[in-house]
């Protein structure tokens, strides 16, 4: 694979203040035309240098910005192993100069030593306080770059309120090396105005038919007193991750935790994964009865979901009703919950159905959270008695 320099590429070298924004939708190549930039810095400093690419965590980086930078290092034949120490996540150049990465989760890390060049990857999902620690330690300059899914505190606190600030907009049309795959998803997606005005022309704007929201997210660990309730499970193979998620009761709410995301794990392999946590019923798809049966082997307690006409809806309706929390090391169960949005028809309806295929994490959660539903509804009534509803006054008068 070859890197080329594309029409957005261009427009963000051109930026020159302190702190380049870039937003942009799908297919922009904003991720990648930055991370080359910050590799041909690194690579020309006649004094080393120290720059740091952040997203939300570890696991985002790892998924993502890291990804990309090996991919872009090995296909330039600047890789070299004994350059790049796995451990703390950083590679070291010829010039001395090195890039590091590393999550904001980490509070360690986030309030660390100075560094020369930053670059916040999908900032959107990065908060302002993260913001303020990092941009305050950085002596150069500063990359922003996110989907314009909603408004955050960019647009805020950052845009029209400082002189230091270069705000771009890029899309799909500034890649010329945009795959033909990725094009032809794109523009097929045209009758869905919401969406396409934000991951097709990098328009900020809300896309409608977003299934979730409003769910809370947690830094760390799960917290102490927080109970474990279920594990739901969602199969996968060869083209489909399989799926774990654990699911947590704490005051009134529930967190979801993903446990295990991955292609190619065989039901032994499941089994291994279950018995290396805290024991619980496990909820599995209802579609793969020797599969259950197989991890039942094991010694397991795993059990189908319930299935039948509109058990999904049902399910999504249950997830709906309750106050949701995800752990910020949750990376897959995030990018669904972020991205998981209703049919629409070729006119742009809405339809009452979900996009099928980035929901495996979702899947698994749900089958977890419609089996406790007489649970959830014993809690309901006991609440009922422990808050009874105010007694209507009467006015002595009448």
């Amino acid at each position: 694979m070859s890197y080329v320099i594309t029409t957005a590429t261009a427009k963000i070298v051109a930026l020159q203040k302190r702190i380049r924004a870039i937003q942009g939708g799908t297919g922009a190549s904003k991720t990648i035309s930055i991370i080359l930039l910050l590799i041909h810095a690194a690579q020309s400093d006649t004094t080393p240098t120290l720059t740091s690419i952040v997203s939300e965590s570890l696991p985002h980086l790892k998924k993502g910005a890291i990804r990309e930078f090996q991919r872009i290092m090995q296909a330039h034949q600047y890789w070299k192993d004994s350059r790049w120490k796995e451990t703390d996540h950083i590679y070291t150049f010829e010039t001395g100069s090195q890039i590091e990465f590393f999550g904001v989760d980490d509070a360690d890390k986030l309030r660390g030593g100075r560094r020369d060049r930053l670059f916040i990857n999908e900032a959107n999902n990065v908060s302002l306080v993260a913001f303020d620690e990092l941009e305050v330690r950085t002596k150069e300059c500063i990359y922003l770059d996110w989907n314009p899914v909603t408004e955050y505190w960019f647009y805020v606190e950052v845009y029209g309120k400082r002189d230091d600030v270069d705000y771009i907009k890029v899309n799909f049309q500034d890649n010329e090396a945009c795959p033909p795959e990725i094009l032809q998803s794109i523009e097929q997606r045209k009758n869905r105005p919401g969406w396409y005005k934000v991951y097709g022309l990098g328009e900020l704007g809300e896309v409608e038919g977003k299934i979730y929201s409003g769910w809370k997210i947690i830094d760390g660990e799960i917290p102490h007193e927080a109970r474990l309730e279920r594990y739901g499970i969602d199969f996968g193979y060869s083209n489909d991750p399989a799926a774990i998620i654990a699911i947590y009761y704490l005051n009134g709410g529930y967190i979801f935790d993903e446990v295990a995301y991955q292609r190619g794990l065989l039901n032994n392999d499941i089994a291994d994964i279950l018995k290396n946590q805290s024991q619980k019923l496990a909820i599995a798809d209802a579609a793969e009865p020797k599969s259950i049966e197989e991890i039942r082997q094991f010694g397991l307690n795993v059990m189908p979901a319930q299935k039948g006409k509109d058990s999904v809806n049902y399910g999504i309706g249950v997830i709906q009703g309750q106050r949701i929390s995800v752990t910020r090391r949750s990376i897959n169960l995030l990018k669904e919950y972020r991205n998981y949005l209703w049919e629409m028809d070729k006119n742009g309806k809405m339809l009452n159905e979900p996009i099928k295929g980035n929901d495996h994490c979702l899947d698994a959660a749900r089958y977890a959270m419609t089996s406790l539903i007489p649970v959830i509804r014993q809690k309901e009534f006991y609440d009922s008695f422990s808050h009874p509803p105010a007694k209507k006054r009467v006015n002595p008068a009448l």
